[in-house]
């Protein structure tokens, strides 16, 4: 550890890292001793002062490593890739208050990943800031990160390479030709100064001025020439073969069900710097800029999830509505469906259910009892649990019309009878979502309906 923190151990000498610091705490003095400085306010630094087991850079890429894997501190900085479903951990940044956006995964197995910042969490009541499903997000970026390393993009790199080279000897064959010429006018230089008369000071004074601003200029051409040289000579060799061959297996490989989400989060950490994500309300998009390690920005946008908004021209009046759903369904249910069909209170509040109890009564519509219904009817989500599929795959058995189900209102929730569960159709219906089912979700225990991804 003081290998990696101290930088003595790096050939430099410094002093003045740590100060002491002076706070008043009920009225009192109190001195913190041992405080560290940034190394922008350290009195003394400095560099090459001796030989050092490692090189200040390997000692700057040490600092920077340690700062990306504390993720409990610095916030605002990029952190590393620690496994887990997401592929965008540590890169995500806000971009409204700049700090970087947390993963956040569901309890449930199965449960989709989402980016959230949380904006100032240590002042309490503050809020939250942004958030964004992490699914669609990450499948976009995976999409760019493709593009990017494609056999196009490689042959565009290759050849941006190579023209680059190109300008390089162009600039050195121009500075070689002014060398010349350089050379022959130091050359002219020096006979003059040979010839002339020992005896005229200031002639002699003036041709020797002349001769060595002449060698200066020589010196500076072949230093130029040398420079450039030394960056050609260090340019890698590159396989343009081995590249796009690469290039071609690597949506494969990315692709495949063996491939680590650790190993596509270090690819990731690669090729891009951070990402600034801002949300645009009145598109609904999520809007992503890419910082590649190159210095180049991409702008993606990705759409938001729009499942459960209810129209708000087909929205009914709550009273309507109450009127309709009263005595189908309990006082709680009809509150969930008073909001999710957006109907407001008199004074603008959501429902509950001890006010769906209160407007009840007003009108005079009686509760509902289970025992005075004809047909046994249960929602949905209880005809789901029972059939032991998820809630998506049941409403798509309504849609097709194997499982019987009604409902009086857009946005209320769906009425099956009980005794449509142990039909024959029902039951060919269900046989035929579960033979459809990947291999991977046998293992599930369908013992609460959530979400899963892909049905």
């Amino acid at each position: 550890m003081q290998i990696l923190h101290n930088p003595l151990y790096a050939g430099a000498y410094a002093f003045g890292r740590r100060a002491q610091r002076t706070r008043i705490v009920d009225g009192r003095a109190r001195k913190a001793t041992g405080v560290r400085k940034p190394r922008d306010e350290w009195s003394v630094l400095l560099r090459d002062n001796h030989q050092g087991y490692i090189s200040w850079r390997e000692y700057e890429e040490n600092h920077k490593l340690l700062a990306e894997n504390a993720h409990m501190k610095k916030n605002c900085d990029r952190k590393s890739a620690r496994g887990g479903r997401a592929l965008l951990t540590g890169l995500m940044r806000c971009g409204r208050c700049g700090r970087m956006m947390r993963v956040f995964y569901g309890s449930a197995k199965g449960n989709a990943h989402r980016y959230q910042c949380r904006g100032d969490d240590a002042h309490v009541g503050v809020g939250l800031c942004i958030g964004i499903g992490g699914v669609r997000v990450d499948r976009a970026v995976a999409m760019q990160i493709l593009e990017a390393v494609s056999d196009r993009a490689v042959e565009a790199a290759i050849f941006a390479s190579d023209q680059v080279e190109r300008s390089r000897r162009d600039v050195i064959a121009a500075i070689e030709r002014d060398l010349e010429g350089a050379r022959y006018e130091a050359l002219l230089a020096s006979r003059r100064y040979e010839l002339v008369d020992p005896a005229k000071r200031h002639v002699a004074r003036e041709l020797e001025a002349r001769w060595n601003d002449a060698l200066e200029r020589v010196g500076v051409l072949e230093r130029k020439i040398k420079d450039l040289s030394a960056l050609s000579a260090a340019r890698p060799v590159i396989d343009r073969g081995r590249l796009l061959q690469l290039a071609q297996d690597l949506p494969t490989v990315w692709n495949a069900p063996s491939t680590e989400t650790r190993t596509k989060q270090r690819l990731i950490h690669i090729l891009v710097q951070e990402i600034i994500c801002d949300l645009d309300d009145a598109t609904n998009e999520a809007v992503l800029l890419i910082h590649w390690t190159g210095g180049r920005h991409t702008e993606v946008r990705v759409a938001r999830v729009k499942t459960g908004r209810y129209p708000a021209e087909l929205a009914p009046s709550a009273v309507e509505a109450l009127r309709k759903l009263g005595g189908h369904w309990p006082d709680r249910e009809l509150a969930v469906s008073l909001n999710r069909m957006l109907c407001k209170t008199g004074d603008g509040e959501s429902w509950t259910t001890v006010r769906v109890r209160d407007m009840r009564e007003r009108l005079g519509i009686p509760e509902y009892d289970a025992t005075k219904v004809d047909v046994p009817m249960i929602s949905l989500m209880k005809a789901a649990e029972k059939l032991g599929i998820c809630v998506g795959s049941a409403k798509s058995l309504v849609q097709r019309g194997i499982l019987p189900a009604t409902q009086i209102l857009p946005g209320s929730p769906w009425m099956v009878p009980v005794e449509a569960l142990s039909s024959e159709a029902v039951r060919i219906g269900v046989q035929g979502v579960i033979d459809r089912r990947p291999k991977f979700y046998e293992d599930y225990q369908y013992d609460k309906v959530v979400r899963l991804p892909g049905i």
